[in-house]
């Protein structure tokens, strides 16, 4: 790499790894909402989220570009896609913080790499070594061990791997600059988020106004929270080898497991031990199948 590369890629590391810390911390912020239901906190997300966003787009004078995006009407539907795909995976999120399910959300966000490697194989009809395959199958016994943990399908972690593995693989195919598409995401929803906030203001069950200026400060931060962390990866994953940015994308789950367990006292089981350690052992294996299929390209043939 020559040396005026070298710096670009550590701003992408720093903007990267700033925005995972982030999203591993966030729950932090979530908890401060415990007075009002998930789904209204939901809902102030999609509003202030898309207000924000939009504000940015005026800034930077992005308009014309997000007017072209609803002049393509494939490119509209797969953002539209998208939409529904990230509001559930923000809703199951805030609703994993809300009942105090963070462990198994953790797992889900460790699982999410694993369910790409399955969309590549069943969707792009990419080969799946050996190695790979045993990986996806000690992500089948984690998910399997977890459910006998609870006497039930981990919904959490299931909900969120696969809305998060399919969220990335139509977003990767709309061409749009990371803030335009959110707007664009967050604009969908805006309308009727907007309209439920009205009427639960009218008929006196709203949260915001709230009288207390920290209260309805906070909600309305939920806009900067929720598009900062993702502008930041946008620019470090601009700057950074992919397998540098598959290393950093476990800080979140790692942060968000370690606050759920020492922060707010959730439980860690044996069992969920077990199920973590398999998922644990599938990220190995697939880091170590990358590396080996690297040094063989790179090794001389006889």
């Amino acid at each position: 790499m020559s040396e005026s590369a070298r710096p670009d890629e550590t701003r992408g590391i720093a903007y990267a790894a700033i925005a995972y810390v982030l999203w591993g911390a966030v729950p932090l912020y979530w908890r401060l909402f415990d007075g009002v239901s998930p789904f209204e906190v939901i809902v102030h997300r999609i509003v202030w989220c898309a207000l924000f966003v939009m504000a940015i787009a005026v800034w930077r004078g992005r308009f014309s570009q997000v007017a072209a995006i609803f002049r393509t009407p494939r490119l509209l539907a797969t953002l539209a896609l998208t939409s529904v795909l990230i509001t559930c995976n923000w809703s199951v999120y805030i609703y994993s913080v809300a009942t105090r399910q963070l462990v198994e959300a953790s797992l889900g966000y460790y699982i999410t790499p694993l369910i790409s490697i399955g969309l590549g194989v069943a969707l792009f009809g990419e080969h799946l070594s050996r190695v790979r395959l045993l990986a996806v199958c000690l992500a089948g016994v984690a998910v399997a061990v977890k459910a006998a943990s609870l006497g039930h399908l981990p919904l959490i972690a299931a909900v969120l791997a696969l809305s998060f593995g399919f969220y990335g693989y139509f977003r990767k195919q709309a061409p749009v600059d990371a803030l335009d598409g959110l707007l664009v995401e967050t604009g969908i929803f805006l309308p009727a988020a907007a309209g439920l906030l009205v009427d639960w203001y009218v008929i006196g069950n709203a949260s915001f106004p709230s009288g207390s200026i920290g209260r309805d400060s906070l909600l309305m931060a939920s806009g900067p929270v929720t598009a900062i962390p993702l502008a930041l990866f946008a620019a470090g994953a601009r700057r950074i080898r992919l397998s540098t940015l598959g290393f950093l994308q476990y800080l979140a789950p790692s942060l968000t497991l370690l606050l759920a367990v020492f922060g707010f006292g959730e439980r860690f089981t044996r069992l969920d031990m077990v199920s973590f350690g398999c998922v644990w052992g599938a990220l190995v294996l697939v880091a170590l199948d990358g590396r080996l299929s690297r040094f063989s390209a790179r090794a001389p043939t006889i």
